[in-house]
């Protein structure tokens, strides 16, 4: 028989429990957290003493309760001094932003990024280069516990290797291992897929909270998915499931980059609907996508075909995905959130013919409550995980 948990290790445990709970929801009283956890009000009381002698939390009196008797502490996050480091790269967009627990932005940088080959020594380095200036107004006492970075391509789990990404034009670069040798910080470096992330992120501070059954998709030029069934991340063996961009909804349809044809992405994706416009030009990006939409909200007949078109194609990779896994809710990003919203007719039109009804029943089709940080707020989550998952080791091995 196995043996059970130690004292130790369910101590460890409930720590990251607490800590996970003042991160994701913020201050929070004692006697919540009690009732959350299901524990005594001393053991809550010795987990909070524990987190803030380690500085990652503290407590205070609340401001006003409206009740008699003695009111319960709040344990607040320790924002200003504990934070991570979350890089996002797109396509178009290189982000960096320095992200204090409880997912307080303290600081952050963004810079267009010309369409080509993504030259991995060139682009860090700039990363690099953000880190440098975000650092210069961090405390003395700051604490630095992880770094995550989101990327437009398919990342194996285990080490941050991109091994594919048609749409920056390379494979099999080592991005997670260059970065943390470039930041020089002593920190774990992860790095995932920007839909993976941009599910998780939305999971667990956008429209998805509560949700254990969603898909989200980013459009990002192509197209990416990112899959949580049962309150998990549907990441594959080695990382790479919810490529949904290239689930092919078009035999022989238009070439994608990964070299098959009829993908969603090539169906679906920025080119496809700017062709389809006549607007295939000097102009590209989430810019000339939103210029489509305006003109044909305002009567274009062409833009309005050529939304329809995508929205039908976009609809039949959404009914498949919904069929296959049965999501509560499917959320739009980046991107696709344009085009659902320029095109939400058709998607749903064929979400009523070509999904099964019981599947379909409780759907709903959202937008992003994160916006266009949706991807960079999952690098940050991706970075606190280790510390959430064991608060005194993380920040014991940081200041070995």
């Amino acid at each position: 028989m196995r043996a059970g948990p130690s004292q130790e290790e369910i101590r460890r445990h409930n720590l990251g429990v607490l800590l996970r709970h003042v991160h994701l929801d913020g201050p929070t009283s004692r006697a919540e957290l009690t009732t959350r956890m299901g524990l005594n009000r001393s053991t809550i009381m010795a987990l909070t003493a524990d987190l803030t002698a380690a500085g990652l939390v503290r407590e205070e009196l609340p401001r006003e309760t409206g009740k008699a008797g003695r009111p319960s502490l709040v344990v607040r996050p320790e924002s200003a001094r504990v934070y991570v480091l979350a890089f996002d790269i797109g396509v178009d967009r290189l982000v960096a932003a320095r992200v204090g627990l409880g997912g307080v932005v303290l600081d952050r940088r963004e810079a267009t990024r010309e369409r080509g080959v993504f030259v991995m020594e060139d682009e860090v380095e700039r990363l690099a280069a953000f880190t440098g200036q975000m650092l210069k107004n961090t405390g003395p006492d700051a604490v630095c516990v992880g770094a995550g970075a989101a990327f437009a391509g398919g990342v194996r789990r285990s080490d941050g290797f991109v091994r594919f990404s048609p749409n920056l034009g390379v494979a099999d670069i080592p991005l997670g291992e260059e970065l943390e040798r470039r930041l020089g910080l002593g920190v774990p470096v992860a790095v995932g897929n920007d839909a993976n992330l941009g599910a998780l992120a939305e999971q667990a501070r956008g429209v998805g909270v509560g949700c254990r059954d969603l898909i989200y998709l980013h459009g990002d030029v192509g197209i990416g998915g990112g899959i949580i069934t049962g309150g998990q991340l549907l990441g594959g063996n080695g990382g790479y499931g919810g490529e949904v961009g290239h689930m092919v909804v078009n035999a022989g349809g238009r070439p994608c980059g990964c070299g098959s044809h009829g993908c969603l992405e090539a169906e679906v994706g920025e080119r496809a609907l700017l062709e389809a416009a006549g607007r295939f030009g000097p102009q590209i990006g989430r810019d000339a996508v939103r210029a489509v939409v305006d003109v044909a909200d305002r009567g274009d007949v062409v833009a309005q075909e050529a939304l329809a078109r995508v929205g039908d194609w976009l609809g039949l990779g959404v009914a498949n995905l919904v069929n296959i896994f049965n999501p509560e809710i499917v959320i739009f990003g980046g991107m696709l959130r344009e085009i659902y919203l320029g095109a939400a007719a058709q998607v749903r039109s064929r979400i009523t013919t070509d999904v099964l009804r019981a599947c379909r029943e409780s759907l709903r089709l959202r937008t992003p409550l994160l916006g266009e940080d949706t991807t960079l707020v999952g690098a940050a989550e991706l970075a606190f995980a280790q510390v959430l998952a064991d608060p005194l080791d993380a920040l014991a091995r940081v200041g070995s």
